[in-house]
């Protein structure tokens, strides 16, 4: 019996680096386990779409379609967009099994995947001391998703013993720059700031330079392809696929 095929299912974004970082991410996953059918989509504005993909997917025979949604919080694209694009492709192929998982969210054994890029940044910056930090994301109009991020923000910080505060690109206060301009304020000197985003666009580009104006010594990378996400992809998608088996 063929296994579920995999459909690693991403935001998109006009910016071609998100597109060119999913795809790696994606490629990590088939590194894993070669023996599954591993597609990347997007839900717009990059390509290939989702819609394309199902169909590719449906024409080579698969019967069955486990999606893993790449969001890291339970906003409005993981509670509406996803669950529409899954009803229209159900409604195109009749007879073909589709199964949405968890989205990624927010696993503490991401912040793993965080101290390495902020690592990077602090060596490329050739900075050696902190005494504050800011952990920066979207953003969403919904606080349940915004608290999300400021609970990971107090793991961070109780974990490197120093004082951190979740910044938001959108949709919420505070941006990069108020939380680096708050902690200066305070006499604290050495603020590095985090990007709590999958990949690089124009919502993370602007959260460094707000951060970086305001004063900022270091900011991180995306997350980005990195093997701690590609094992949490194949997590999500194990639950997936025993949720497709008849009871």
């Amino acid at each position: 019996m063929t296994a579920p095929a995999l459909v690693a299912l991403a935001h998109g974004s006009r910016d071609p680096r998100s597109a060119a970082t999913i795809k790696a991410l994606v490629d990590e996953v088939k590194a894993m386990r070669p023996d599954l059918k591993v597609e990347p989509a997007f839900l717009e504005l990059s390509r290939p779409s989702f819609q394309t993909v199902v169909d590719r997917l449906v024409k080579a025979g698969h019967e069955e379609i486990v999606v893993v949604p790449l969001l890291l919080t339970q906003a409005y694209h993981a509670k509406v967009d996803v669950p529409g694009a899954i009803a229209e492709a159900s409604a195109r192929h009749e007879g073909v099994k589709f199964h949405a998982t968890s989205i990624l969210g927010l696993e503490a054994q991401f912040l793993e995947v965080l101290d390495v890029r902020m690592r990077e940044a602090l060596k490329a910056s050739r900075v050696r001391e902190l005494d504050a930090l800011v952990l920066a994301a979207a953003g969403s109009s919904d606080p349940l998703a915004n608290q999300a991020v400021a609970r990971l923000a107090r793991v961070w910080g109780t974990r490197h013993k120093l004082p951190v505060t979740a910044a938001f690109a959108s949709a919420a206060p505070p941006a990069a720059g108020e939380a680096v301009r708050a902690f200066r304020a305070e006499g604290r000197r050495h603020v590095a700031v985090a990007s709590l985003f999958l990949a690089p666009g124009f919502l993370p580009d602007r959260a460094a330079e707000l951060a970086l104006e305001a004063g900022a010594v270091a900011v991180s990378e995306p997350l980005g392809a990195h093997p701690e996400l590609a094992r949490t992809i194949l997590a999500r998608y194990a639950v997936g696929a025993v949720e497709l088996v008849p009871v």
